[in-house]
């Protein structure tokens, strides 16, 4: 049951690496797209503010159900592991 339960645990961990990474993914696909349309300081600061806004709003929670759902998930795995 050990080797099961360090298997599964390790699943969650790449999976919650995997969300990571992805999210990292969108937020620099968007810089890409903003150099490539040309950026100017107005730009950059007017999404600067935005971006302040709403990233509370939409990463944040992104990344709390992300880590939520891994914790959650390893505690299960470990209660059926000890019961």
């Amino acid at each position: 049951m050990g080797i099961e339960l360090f298997i599964l645990l390790a699943v969650l961990f790449i999976a919650a690496i995997a969300g990571t990474f992805i999210a990292f993914k969108q937020e620099e696909n968007k810089m890409k797209k903003y150099e490539e349309e040309g950026d100017t300081v107005e730009d950059q600061l007017r999404r600067s503010h935005e971006y302040e806004s709403s990233s509370l709003k939409s990463n944040v929670p992104l990344q709390l159900i992300i880590y939520t759902v891994t914790i959650v998930a390893s505690l299960i795995v470990f209660a059926v592991y000890l019961f």
